[in-house]
C-alpha cells in the first residue's frame, strides 16, 4: 500500500474511532462497515496496528478495536535511567514493559493510562503510555549544567531520565555544579523534553551536607516545623506536673531501666523484670514494658498532631535525624530519662517459664528511670561477663541476667511456633566533621539487642491481641502470607541445593522456612538462600483487619512501642486510653472506623519514603567511602545474578557490580531458572553466595554505582 493512501485511510479509521457512535469491532466487522474486500484485509490490519501503537486505536482481548481509553489500563509509571519503564496495574500479577519510545511524556512515578500492544505467550506484556493522569513530579532536584545560552538540570533521581531544559533568565544565577530544585512549567511530549524554572539553590555539589540535603528535598522530607507547631510546643511543661501524676499506676519503685544505643536521645520505652519463684509450680516472670505516654502531650487534631501524620516516621539519615516530633519533646517530656518522673502507658505482662503470656494489664502510669544503659554495656554483663561493666552496675546486674534468661525464653517459644529471624548485617557508616565517610562496619545484633526485641515484641503481641478479641476500631502490623507463585519458585530453586519446602494446598506454614534457615546455617548457600526466601515474602504494612504476621507465625501483631517515632503507636495509644477510660462511644467508634483506612495507607507509604531515603543515604556515602578505595581489592560474597553481571557484597556491606563485559575468560550466558552466569566454553559459574575477589574499578558519586572487576575465585 503506497504510504500516501496509507496515511489517508489511518486519518479515516481514527475519525471513525472518535464518533460517538461507533461501539468497538473485530477487524471483519470493520471492513464489512466500510465495505472493504477480503483481499485488502491485511491492509486495514496494518492501518489498525499503526493506530494502536500510536496510542490512537485499542484493541481488546477479543480483537476488538475502539478508541484507547476503553481497553486502556491504569497504573504508576517506574522509570528506568535507560529510558524505558514499566507500569504496575492494579490486578496485573507482571508489570507491563513500556519501551523508550512509548513511554510519551510519563516521568518515574506518574499515574498513566496505558494500552496493552503485544501479548504473546510466555512473554512480558508490552504497552504504551496513551495519557498521564496524575504528576508525580512538580518538582525535581538535581545538577545544574550550563551553556552559553540556556541551561539544564540532571535529576538527582535516576529513574527521571530525562534532563529538564532551563531557559535564559530562569536560573536564579545558578553555575555548573549547583545542586538545585526545578518546577517543571512544561512536561514536553515523545519528542520534546520537559521544561522548568530554578526555584531554589541547595549549594554546591562539593560543598559539604549539600549532598544528603539535596536528598532530603528530593525525597519531599519536611525539614523546619511550621510556626503552629512550635507555637503548641512552647506550652508543654519541661517536668511532669504533680496533677498530671493523679489517677496514675505509680510504679516508681521498681528497679527501671532504659536500653538503647550509644547515640539514641529519644528514648521511648524502659523495661521492668522480675521472677516470682511459686511452690510446685513453674515461676512466673513479670515483664514490664513502659513506653512513654506522647499522646498525653499530642492530642488529637492539634497542630502538632496533624504535623506527625504528614510525617508519619522519624526518618534516621547517615548525618542527621528528621524527627516524627519536635525535639523539645522526643528528647526532652516524652524521652525516659533516667533520674525524671516521667509518664508512661505500661503492658504488665505475667510469662510462665515456657514464654507464654497468662495474664497482663495495660494501664497509664508513672514511672522513674534509674539508669540509662546501653547495648554495648547491657551486653558486656550477660555475655563478656566484664568486671569492670559489672561493677559499674552492681545493682542491676541479676536484672539483666534475669533478662537475658527470659528473651532466650521467648525466643526459643517463638521459634517453636515458626517465627523466622533473619539475621542480615546492617551497616553503620562513620562520618568526619565535613561528613566524609570515614569508615563502614556492620552493624552487628548482640544478647542486649535481642533482649529488647524480644520484650518489645512480646507487648506488642500482647496488646494486638487484646485489641482484637475487643472489636474495637484499631491499627495492626500485617504481614500477609508469601505469593504461592513466588513460594513454588523459591521450592524449585532450592531443590538444586538438595532442599525441600512442604506446602499444603499451595499455602506455606512459617515453620517450613524458619526450618529452611536453620539448615542452612553456616553453609556457603546461606546468604544466597535467605536473600531469596527474604525476597519471597510480602511487605509488611499497617491495615486496620487483623491479618496476622507471617514472617513472627503470629495471628495478632501491632506497633505499640515507639510513638515518638512512629504514628501508628501514637494513634493506638489514644485509642487505648479512651478504652481505658470507660471505653468508646458509638461516636468515637465511628470517628475511629472513619480515619484509620486512611491512616494505614499512608503511614504504609511514608514508611516505604523513609525507608527508600535511608537506602539511598546510606549508598551516597558508601560511594563516597569507595570513590577514595579504587584500585584496592577485597573479598566479597555474590548477592545478586542478572544477565548484564552479578553483584558483589563485601564484608562491610558495601555492594558493587561486575559487569559481564569484565568476564573475558569465556563468553558468559545467564540462566534465570539457576540464578547463575556460566561460561560456554568452561563451563564457569558465578552464582549467588559464591565468594569471589574483586578490586574496586570504578565509582559513580552521581549515579550512585560502584563497578568491580574480578580478581580470582576464592575457595
Amino acid at each position: 500500500m503506497e504510504q500516501e493512501l496509507f496515511e489517508q485511510r489511518k486519518k479515516t479509521m481514527e475519525a471513525l474511532l472518535k464518533d460517538p457512535a461507533y461501539v468497538p469491532m473485530k477487524l471483519k466487522e470493520l471492513a464489512i462497515l466500510l465495505d472493504i474486500p477480503k483481499s485488502q484485509r491485511d491492509e486495514l490490519r496494518e492501518v489498525m496496528d499503526a493506530l494502536v501503537v500510536e496510542g490512537k486505536a485499542g484493541v481488546s482481548k477479543k480483537g476488538k478495536y475502539g478508541r484507547p481509553e476503553l481497553f486502556a489500563l491504569t497504573g504508576i509509571f517506574c522509570g528506568h535511567p535507560k529510558g524505558f519503564g514499566f507500569v504496575a496495574c492494579e490486578g496485573m500479577e507482571q508489570d507491563v514493559f513500556i519501551p523508550a519510545d512509548k513511554t510519551g511524556s510519563a516521568l518515574h512515578g506518574d499515574k498513566v493510562q496505558i494500552v496493552i500492544e503485544e501479548e504473546a505467550p510466555g512473554r512480558r506484556k508490552e504497552g504504551c503510555v496513551i495519557k498521564v493522569l496524575e504528576r508525580a513530579n512538580k518538582e525535581v532536584v538535581g545538577l545544574y549544567q550550563k551553556n552559553k545560552k540556556f541551561g539544564f538540570v540532571i535529576p538527582d533521581n535516576v529513574k527521571i531520565c530525562r534532563d529538564i531544559f532551563i531557559p535564559q533568565g530562569k536560573d536564579m544565577g545558578a553555575v555548573n555544579g549547583h545542586k538545585v530544585i526545578v518546577r517543571i512549567t512544561d512536561y514536553g511530549s515523545q519528542k520534546r523534553g520537559p521544561e522548568g524554572v530554578v526555584t531554589e539553590i541547595i549549594g554546591h555539589i562539593n560543598d559539604p551536607g549539600t549532598d544528603i540535603l539535596s536528598l532530603v528535598k528530593a525525597y519531599g522530607l519536611p525539614e523546619e516545623f511550621p510556626p503552629e507547631v512550635m507555637k503548641q510546643i512552647q506550652k508543654i511543661p519541661d517536668q511532669v506536673e504533680e496533677g498530671e501524676k493523679a489517677g496514675r499506676l505509680d510504679l516508681r519503685d521498681l528497679p527501671t531501666v532504659t536500653i538503647d544505643g550509644e547515640d539514641a536521645k529519644d528514648l521511648d520505652d524502659a523495661v521492668t523484670l522480675s521472677k516470682e519463684i511459686r511452690d510446685g509450680q513453674e515461676p512466673l516472670y513479670h515483664l514490664g514494658v513502659h513506653i512513654a505516654d506522647v499522646s498525653h502531650y499530642v492530642t488529637e487534631g492539634s497542630p502538632m498532631d496533624k504535623e506527625a501524620l504528614k510525617r508519619s516516621t522519624s526518618v534516621y539519615l547517615v548525618d542527621r535525624v528528621i524527627p516524627m516530633l519536635p525535639h523539645k519533646l522526643s528528647n526532652g517530656i516524652c524521652s525516659l530519662n533516667a533520674g525524671e518522673d516521667r509518664l508512661a502507658l505500661s503492658c504488665l505482662m505475667d510469662i510462665d517459664g515456657k514464654g507464654r503470656v497468662i495474664g497482663h494489664r495495660i494501664a497509664e502510669t508513672l514511672i522513674h528511670v534509674d539508669r540509662r544503659m546501653t547495648y554495648t554495656a547491657v551486653n558486656a554483663i550477660v555475655s563478656d561477663r566484664d568486671e569492670k561493666t559489672m561493677e559499674e552496675y552492681r545493682d542491676f546486674v541479676a536484672m539483666f541476667d534475669l533478662m537475658k534468661e527470659l528473651a532466650d525464653i521467648l525466643r526459643a517459644q517463638r521459634k517453636k511456633r515458626g517465627s523466622i529471624d533473619f539475621d542480615f548485617p546492617e551497616s553503620k557508616i562513620i562520618l568526619d566533621e565535613k561528613g566524609r565517610p570515614i569508615d563502614i562496619r556492620p552493624y552487628e545484633r548482640n544478647a542486649a539487642t535481642k533482649i529488647i526485641e524480644d520484650f518489645m515484641l512480646a507487648a506488642n503481641e500482647t496488646v494486638a491481641e487484646d485489641y482484637f478479641w475487643q472489636e474495637i476500631p484499631f491499627l495492626y502490623r500485617s504481614h500477609e502470607n508469601p505469593d504461592p507463585e513466588k513460594m513454588k519458585r523459591l521450592g524449585l530453586f532450592i531443590n538444586n541445593f538438595g532442599y525441600t519446602l512442604k506446602s499444603h494446598q499451595g499455602e506455606i506454614h512459617p515453620k517450613e522456612l524458619q526450618a529452611l534457615l536453620t539448615k542452612i546455617e553456616g553453609t556457603p548457600e546461606e546468604a544466597l538462600l535467605s536473600r531469596l526466601t527474604l525476597r519471597s515474602m510480602k511487605q509488611a504494612r499497617y491495615t486496620t483487619e487483623n491479618n496476622g504476621h507471617f514472617g513472627l507465625a503470629t495471628r495478632y501483631y501491632t506497633h505499640f512501642t515507639s510513638p515518638i517515632r512512629r504514628y501508628p503507636d501514637l494513634q493506638i495509644h489514644r485509642i487505648i486510653k479512651e478504652t481505658i477510660h470507660g471505653g468508646l462511644s458509638d461516636k468515637r467508634r465511628r470517628h475511629y472506623e472513619k480515619i484509620l483506612p486512611d491512616v494505614a495507607v499512608q503511614t504504609s507509604s511514608l514508611e516505604r519514603r523513609a525507608d527508600e531515603a535511608e537506602r539511598e543515604t546510606d549508598k551516597m556515602k558508601k560511594c563516597e567511602y569507595m570513590e577514595k578505595r579504587i584500585g584496592e581489592e577485597y573479598e566479597g560474597v555474590i548477592s545478586g545474578v542478572t544477565g548484564w553481571g552479578f553483584y558483589v557484597e563485601l564484608p562491610n556491606t558495601v555492594e558493587g557490580l561486575v559487569h559481564v563485559n569484565e568476564l573475558r575468560d569465556d563468553y558468559y550466558v545467564f540462566d534465570e531458572e539457576r540464578l547463575e552466569l556460566k561460561g560456554e566454553m568452561t563451563n564457569r559459574t558465578y552464582k549467588l553466595g559464591q565468594k569471589v575477589k574483586i578490586q574496586v574499578a570504578a565509582v559513580d558519586t552521581f549515579a550512585r554505582t560502584i563497578d568491580f572487576v574480578p580478581v580470582r575465585e576464592v575457595g
